[in-house]
């Protein structure tokens, strides 16, 4: 039998049956029954899953040693190694136990030396490999080629799926990102398109895969996958694959806007996680500080990153939440702090050079941001994913503003919210146009600067992320009570009558863009779209697009 798990003895094929189901309940019953017959061993490790996917600490240790103990028994020591592997992963994956990972994966070796090649050597490849995937990804990349090669020979698709998967994530992680999408994509295909029967496996492929995309910040490839791993879970009656996947998952819901679904999917994986895998919750919690700190509840996110003490991107998110405070010193510091932690090739590293050149900026290093700018610019152009590059100009703007180069700067600002990336991410977006405003007003374009902050508000209000948008209405009222007497875009100037996403909506008019084109700039319908330009034409009193973008290049909002 082709399967990850051992080949079913009489009286346990209701339990394996049970558990491809997703019944965990009734699998851990009718494995219950098999061990208080014979004790076998293959009953053993059955039960050690049905407890797993419980979700039951206890259960599972006690199930899987006494699994490894029958087969160690039996005389059968290649299964012995197999749930010593696994025992390996519980331990770090459950108790956060490293060095008690460490002797059970070596007793696993130990075991299948003399042993001819196999499965299990494959399943101990991938626990080896899971290891060591941060620390040495080249070798981790190697025994993940071993394990998919030995799935292959021995038609152990789970076995072939995870090692294609570490394989992946191995390659991405050393710079080759192509060739490791694409092995992460073949292993969701057989993870997700019904070859593979063990949950556990299909959830380690996915969260391979959705790891590496957030790494690389490619969120189209980790939402397209996601939408066919809720697919799949609903399916088959599961929940959203495993906590970490969860956590995972809400990074792309928190990048696209969509902050309640976020909110769902981490409330859900920081109780799974805290329950049974606490080792594992600052997945969670680190995510859920970010996107506090988004909404403005900046204690609430200070109080989150101080339950993630040691966690590399805590150190990440204190320094954003400082820089937001206005301790540039200190985001600088924790930037540092959160750089030397990664090697110079990490593609993780764009996150602290991010932050690093807003402190550096707001310090006044102007040199020390246009090294991290460089650095930056430099993985953009590597790794090629749309927010990446976004990220990278967005900066750049931010540098040139700084060294008085404000055409460049407009550019800069301009090209990374015309990418699509810039016109997915809602929040990510308003600040950039925050900053292009603050750019068209050193220009002397006043007007134009403040229909960039009035299209910024539509985004945070939609968002509901009420601190920006205060400091953002703030702003706002400030420049038009410094406005001059001729000064268009005052509230009883021409365009006063129109409300924030009118403005936007005439702006995207005067560019030339069809009706067809703004809903998709905008994320509207079409046929909001034509209700947005009826309504401007009808309270300018315009007979026509065209003298609609007349109007608005002279008041200035091009």
């Amino acid at each position: 039998m082709s399967s990850s798990r051992p080949t079913a003895p009489t009286g346990t094929d209701g339990g394996w049956e049970a558990l491809r189901a997703g019944d965990w309940a009734a699998a851990r019953t009718l494995f219950d029954a098999a061990v208080a017959v014979d004790g076998a061993p293959e009953a053993w490790e059955g039960l050690g899953w049905a407890n797993y996917f419980l979700d039951e600490d206890p259960g599972t240790f006690e199930a899987r040693e006494a699994a490894y103990r029958a087969y160690r028994e039996r005389g059968d020591d290649a299964s012995a190694a197999r749930v010593a592997a696994w025992l390996a992963a519980d331990h770090y994956e459950f108790r956060g136990e490293p060095a008690v990972a460490n002797g059970w994966l070596r007793r696993a070796r130990r075991l299948l030396e003399g042993q001819p090649p196999g499965p299990d050597h494959g399943w101990l490849a991938v626990h080896e490999a899971s290891f060591i995937l941060l620390d040495d990804p080249e070798a981790a990349g190697r025994l993940g080629a071993e394990a998919a090669a030995l799935g292959r020979r021995y038609d152990v698709p789970e076995l072939e799926m995870v090692g294609l998967a570490t394989e992946g994530l191995a390659k991405v992680l050393e710079g080759d990102l192509a060739d490791g999408m694409h092995r992460l994509d073949e292993a969701t295909v057989v993870a997700l398109g019904g070859e593979a029967d063990q949950l556990a496996c299909v959830a380690w492929a996915c969260c391979y895969l959705i790891s590496a995309c957030e790494q690389v910040r490619d969120y189209d490839r980790a939402g397209q996958w996601c939408v066919r791993m809720t697919e799949f879970c609903e399916r088959h009656g599961v929940g959203l694959m495993l906590g970490q996947c969860r956590a995972k998952y809400a990074r792309v819901l928190i990048w696209e806007g969509r902050w309640e679904e976020a909110e769902t999917q981490l409330g859900q994986a920081e109780t799974e996680l805290g329950l049974a895998r606490p080792a594992l919750t600052g997945e969670a919690l680190v995510r859920l500080g970010d996107l506090r700190q988004q909404q403005g509840r900046l204690e609430e996110a200070a109080a989150l990153y101080a339950r993630c003490d040691g966690n590399l991107y805590a150190s990440l998110g204190l320094g954003s939440l400082a820089l937001t405070r206005g301790d540039a010193e200190q985001a600088l510091d924790l930037a540092d702090r959160f750089l030397r932690r990664l090697p110079p090739h990490a593609f993780e590293r764009a996150g602290g050079l991010e932050l690093a050149v807003h402190a550096a900026v707001r310090l006044g290093q102007g040199e020390r941001a246009r090294r991290s700018l460089d650095e930056l610019q430099q993985l953009a152009a590597r790794v090629g994913t749309g927010p990446l590059q976004t990220a990278a100009l967005a900066c750049a703007g931010t540098v040139a503003a700084f060294d008085g180069d404000h055409a460049s700067a407009r550019r800069a600002f301009e090209d990374a919210l015309d990418t699509p990336a810039g016109r997915r991410a809602p929040f990510e977006a308003a600040r950039i146009r925050v900053e292009l405003a603050t750019t068209l007003r050193a220009l002397g374009r006043r007007s134009a600067a403040l229909v960039e902050l009035e299209r910024a508000l539509v985004g945070l209000r939609d968002l509901g992320a009420a601190a920006e948008c205060a400091r953002v209405e703030a702003l706002a009222r400030q420049w038009r009570a410094e406005a001059g007497p001729g000064e268009p875009l005052r509230p009883d100037g021409p365009l006063g009558s129109l409300t924030p996403r009118e403005r936007e909506v005439l702006c995207l008019v005067a560019e030339g863009l069809t009706n067809h084109q703004i809903a998709q700039r905008l994320v509207l319908s079409e046929h909001t779209v034509h209700r947005h330009v009826g309504n401007l034409l009808r309270k300018l009193a315009l007979p026509s697009r065209t003298a609609a973008a007349s109007l608005a290049v002279q008041q200035g909002l091009l």
